[in-house]
């Protein structure tokens, strides 16, 4: 199944760092970029065609894989000057770069891709910043035994900030934590088919056109997932995960043989 990832945005909530040039899948996390995470990340599930939705920091990202040194981060043996490698991380790979506009919208960005779509009824889609150990084939199996035209995952908002409900004369009634109330949002892993360019205009959204669409036609599905995701919006959660990659406590890294993770047991609904 294959995988479109979009990695084309200015990722202007990043601003700041000291890398704050690079595009924002490009960011490391350990010894490679958070786009690799992901992307090793399918590729634990078998997926391992992907479609990267260039815009901003093209060359970036394409020079980087055109560049690629296995050696950073495989065992390898050095005989007679020459790399025997131990193992392989993108060796099974097929990758392709498409151009699809410096300021192109999500939607647009994904309409530019078709062409190396077609003949896939069902593929796989993903904003490249997002990290999870999702069990991802929970998820397409529960998809494909709807008549839905595409899914969402959902999780639980991340933010840390409390709600405050006050009277007519501002007296507080209640505080309660964002991140425990009986909302979910949009987690940024899609399964998606074809029907979705039904409802895809030029220069459209993914959310805003094709999902509102689904929506109202009752073929929108969420798939409710309360373990481990993790953003990398900010400078601060990029160095979070940093940290986790560092410490060995990288949940995402289900090919390193941490667990898999699993579906809400109790799917809340707003």
């Amino acid at each position: 199944m294959k995988v479109v990832l979009f990695c084309g945005g200015y990722g202007m909530r990043m601003r700041g760092s000291t890398d704050d040039v690079l595009t924002k899948p490009m960011h490391l996390v350990g010894p490679r970029p958070i786009i690799w995470h992901v992307m090793r990340y399918y590729a634990h599930f078998g997926h391992t065609e992907f479609i990267l939705c260039l815009g901003y920091g093209a060359d970036q990202i394409k020079d980087y894989f055109l560049r690629y040194e296995e050696t950073a981060s495989n065992d390898f043996v050095l005989r007679d000057g020459k790399v025997q490698l131990l193992d392989t991380d993108i060796a099974d790979w097929t990758i392709t770069f498409v151009n699809t506009g410096l300021n192109s919208p999500i939607g647009e960005r994904l309409r530019r891709v078709r062409p190396h779509l077609e003949g896939d009824e069902v593929f796989l889609a993903n904003y490249a910043d997002v990290l999870t150990n999702l069990p991802l084939d929970a998820m397409i199996d529960e998809f494909k035994g709807t008549d839905c035209a595409a899914a969402l995952l959902a999780v639980p908002p991340q933010s840390s900030f409390h709600v405050v409900q006050f009277d007519e004369q501002h007296r507080v009634r209640d505080l309660e934590q964002v991140g425990v109330m009986s909302i979910w949002e949009n987690g940024g892993y899609f399964v998606l088919t074809q029907a979705v360019f039904d409802h895809l205009p030029v220069n459209g959204d993914l959310v805003g056109d094709v999902f509102e669409a689904l929506l109202a036609q009752g073929r929108l599905l969420a798939y409710p997932y309360s373990g481990y995701w993790k953003p990398a919006d900010t400078f601060k959660e990029r160095a979070e995960l940093d940290h986790a990659w560092d410490t060995h406590d990288a949940p995402w890294a289900l090919w390193n043989g941490s667990d898999p993770g699993k579906p809400a047991s109790h799917p809340r609904t707003s």
